[in-house]
């Protein structure tokens, strides 16, 4: 085109010229370099750097990625805190992402900076150091908190919860004076919280206040055995018990109950469930319920906004197991990559735990109801109970004690809707032999 040339040589650095004669004659790139876009994620946990890693796999070059987090770390297994409290873990073994992985992919990492404005309509985010970052899509993957029991005192020094790196640093601190731990919540995280700290050497009391552990897992039958083998390591238990107040001056002392007991306490560690951390989504206006809510793309009601893990709701949903996460990360990834065929579709999820060695398996609707049956095997000796309920001649649920081998087995016939009337009776005894007789 006319003119073109001199316009394309007016843009370009004084190096692409190169002067021949009296003339003029320019080097032009084989490609044109292209500006990345800016791609900010606010946390820098697990499901946020799993999404990370799927969006890399598919478009590696389309973002400059800047990473906040709260923590002073890299990217670590959460999940992993129990067995790193109780010793059987250290901190390297625990880390997902090292500052050099960060390095390596050309992230840009504020670690122990988190965010504490997003400003929609210029698309910035500001940190607690003042740092301002500009984005065009921005991801939120803000977790979840700890439910602390709003009773009196418990904002005393020495009550925590159990979440992260320093809870776990606060509660070997704790242990190497020895005394009394007294855990509230009976559910998977603290009971490997009183294992841990029974390891490192305190007496510890969890009190729940429904009258069977991991009343969201197990049945009542599994969860008094579970009870039993705890107990025979050491653990004191307080069922069917409400905590009404937490004694100290400056800190804890004793933990009273609303029958008018109490027991001493050098540390209490709530583990009485998780909150959707989204007060900073909230306060930017994005919509939230008991979560933040997104769509079938992980998108918020903001087109440039994404969300994942612990802090969103998905048809009503909220979501706590790994599982439906990594599910979440990959149909994300593919959409911040431009790759959006995927969609989240929920699943049946298996609930599949060793808590404190005990090997336990629960999938699906394992209490039953009207018309529902129940086959159970139980072995007391060898510490192993199987409990499936039936409706019509399908498996609706299971719960496996001490011998979890074929959960895998029974939750495909459960998301098959497996007709199982040939193999009934020796349904209990697992695939291998359903297989002999076939």
């Amino acid at each position: 085109m006319p003119g073109s040339a001199g316009t394309l040589g007016a843009e370009l650095p004084r190096a692409g010229r190169r002067r021949q004669g009296v003339g003029l004659r320019m080097t032009l790139p084989t490609t044109a370099p292209v500006a990345r876009q800016s791609l900010v994620v606010i946390g820098n946990g697990m499901a946020g750097m799993r999404t990370v890693e799927e969006m890399l796999k598919l478009a590696p070059e389309l973002y400059a990625i800047t990473v906040f987090g709260a923590e002073p770390h890299g990217n670590y297994n959460r999940i992993l805190l129990s067995p790193l409290l109780a010793g059987e873990k250290n901190i390297d073994d625990i880390m997902l992402h090292t500052r050099e992985w960060y390095a390596a992919n050309g992230i840009t990492l504020h670690a122990g900076d988190p965010v504490v404005h997003i400003d929609r309509r210029k698309r910035m985010v500001r940190s607690t150091s003042g740092r301002e970052v500009w984005y065009d899509r921005l991801l939120l993957a803000t977790g979840s908190k700890p439910f602390i029991v709003p009773v009196p005192g418990h904002k005393l020094a020495g009550v925590i919860g159990f979440r992260d790196i320093q809870d776990v640093d606060t509660m070997l601190e704790a242990a190497r004076s020895g005394g009394h731990a007294v855990v509230i919540g009976g559910g998977l995280l603290g009971l490997e919280a009183a294992n841990g700290l029974l390891r490192r050497g305190m007496q510890v009391t969890v009190v729940h206040v429904m009258d069977s552990l991991m009343n969201q897992q197990l049945d009542k039958p599994a969860a008094l055995l579970l009870k039993t083998a705890l107990e025979l390591k050491g653990l004191n238990f307080r069922l069917d018990t409400h905590t009404s107040e937490i004694a100290g001056d400056v800190r804890v002392k004793a933990v009273r109950f609303k029958d008018g007991s109490e027991i001493p306490a050098d540390l209490v560690v709530m583990a009485a469930g998780v909150r959707p951390n989204i007060e900073l989504a909230k306060a930017a206006g994005l919509h939230c319920e008991r979560a933040i809510v997104v769509d079938d793309t992980l998108q918020t009601y903001d087109p440039r906004i994404y969300a994942v893990g612990e802090c969103v709701q998905h048809r009503s949903a909220t979501f706590g197991l790994v599982a439906p996460i990594w599910d979440q990360a990959k149909v994300c990834g593919a959409h911040l990559a431009r790759n959006g065929h995927r969609r989240y579709v929920q699943q049946a999820t298996p609930t599949k735990l060793k808590v404190t060695g005990v090997d336990l398996y629960s999938v699906g609707d394992f209490i039953g109801g009207e018309g529902s049956e129940d086959l159970v095997l139980r072995d007391p000796r060898r510490g192993i109970y199987k409990r499936l309920v039936l409706a019509g001649n399908r498996i609706a649920g299971a719960v496996l004690y001490g011998d979890v081998q074929d959960g895998p087995w029974y939750f495909g016939l459960i998301q098959n809707r497996t007709d199982i009337s040939a193999m009934r009776s020796r349904l209990l005894f697992g695939e291998a032999l359903c297989a002999q007789a076939a």
